[in-house]
Order: C-alpha cells, then sequence, then structure tokens
C-alpha cells in the first residue's frame, strides 16, 4: 500500500542509544506515548487507543505493548505468553493492557498494511479479533506479494461494517494513527519487539510467563500495599 516506505524509513531510522522510559510516560505530545503516563487521559488524536485496550479502568498495573504484527517473536509472544497473562493479571483487574503499532518495515514489509487493517478494525470496537487473526494467520501472509486479499478475507469473517471500514481505510486515519505511534517510538529511542512499558520500566522481547509472575505479583503487591493473589 502507499506510505509503506514512510513507516519503514521512520522504524529504521531509529538508532537504539538507551531506552528513554522517563521520556516516553511523561511525553507531553499528543499520542499513545503521553497516555503512558498512567493519569488515565486519552488522547483525542487516537479515537482507536481505547478499542485497543483491554481491563479493568482502575487496574493498578498499567501495560504497553510495542508490537508489529508480522514479527516472529511478537507472535510467539501472542501464542505462549499472552494467554495466561490474560487469565491471570487482565480478567483478574491486576492489568490494564494497550497495545502499541511500531511496523519494523524494513523488515516486515507487509506489517504497516496489517496494522491500518487492525486500526480500522479498533475504529469499529472489533481491534482483539482482528489482532489475533492476524498473529493467528501470519505465516499465511507474511512472504505474500499482496496481502490485501488476505487482510480482506479476515475483515470479512468479523463482524465489522465493510462500508465504514472501507472508508476508515481510504481516509488515511488509521495510517496517521500507526505513523503517530512509530514516531513516538523513535523519539524515545525504541526499535524492538516486542517491548513492553510496564509501569514505565522496559521489559524486551517476549519473556515466557514464567518471567512476567514475580515482576508483576511484586508490582500488584506494592502498589495495593502488600495485597495478595
Amino acid at each position: 500500500m502507499n506510505g509503506a516506505k514512510t513507516y519503514g524509513a521512520a522504524a529504521a531510522a531509529i538508532i537504539m542509544i538507551g531506552l528513554a522510559i522517563a521520556a516516553w510516560v511523561n511525553n507531553s505530545t499528543p499520542g499513545p506515548a503521553a497516555a503512558a503516563t498512567g493519569t488515565g487521559v486519552r488522547q483525542q488524536l487516537d479515537p482507536m487507543l481505547e478499542a485497543r485496550t483491554m481491563g479493568a479502568v482502575d487496574a493498578p498495573i498499567m501495560i504497553y505493548e510495542m508490537s508489529d504484527f508480522q514479527c516472529p517473536f511478537c507472535r510467539d509472544f501472542w501464542e505462549q505468553t499472552m494467554p495466561a497473562l490474560f487469565e491471570e493479571y487482565v480478567e483478574t483487574g491486576k492489568v490494564r493492557f494497550t497495545f502499541l503499532n511500531l511496523p519494523i518495515i524494513s523488515l516486515h514489509p507487509n506489517a504497516a498494511e496489517a496494522h491500518e487493517f487492525a486500526m480500522c478494525a479498533a475504529a469499529q470496537d472489533q481491534f482483539w479479533p482482528i489482532h489475533d487473526a492476524l498473529f493467528d494467520t501470519q505465516r499465511e501472509w507474511e512472504r505474500q506479494r499482496d496481502p490485501t486479499p488476505h487482510f480482506l478475507s479476515l475483515v470479512a469473517g468479523a463482524d465489522l461494517d465493510r462500508d465504514a471500514f472501507d472508508q476508515c481505510m481510504q481516509s488515511g486515519m488509521a495510517r496517521r494513527v500507526v505513523a503517530q505511534d512509530v514516531q513516538s517510538a523513535m523519539r524515545n529511542r525504541l526499535d524492538k519487539t516486542p517491548t513492553f512499558i510496564i509501569e514505565g520500566q522496559a521489559l524486551l522481547g517476549g519473556a515466557p510467563i514464567e518471567t512476567w509472575r514475580p515482576m508483576l505479583d511484586s508490582l500488584y503487591s506494592m502498589k495495593t500495599g502488600g495485597g495478595g493473589n
């Protein structure tokens, strides 16, 4: 799709000098980065942000995942770790979880389009079904010269208004949302997927649930005054 090279240039331009997490957390520039303050402020420039967030509004722990739908390590996290993380921490009200777009087009040429499709699904509050379908079928579309027919087949199988979806794709709004996330990552020297921002700290890579449990349990205990599981 048009604009893929723009994403690629932006992602490839990131130089990993160090993780400027404080800048991410306190960034006042409109966009998902600013929402990472934990204040619950939602950015008007990103109407899809709430749709790609799950978990209780008052959950004591906030996690942001920076992900690439064509990244095999992101798929591994989705398949191997996310189910337990969701069951043990999101559904229990301990964690609120938000997905941020970071398609690395220099490595994954079909990723930008996948993210745009996901954002237009988010505009109809159907982000998570498309998120799951994109990862579930990643090996089918990752090497396709033109993945659009496959992405459209996922849309056809979802509970989406096709006319509204097509209008979203044509308007460029989804592309702007994806670009906004990528630019936030650039400003904060973040170029790896998946990367997780957990209460102002970074966890790189799709670590197994055994790595997450002690970290999240300790955070939860600290934030709730020693509350149990």
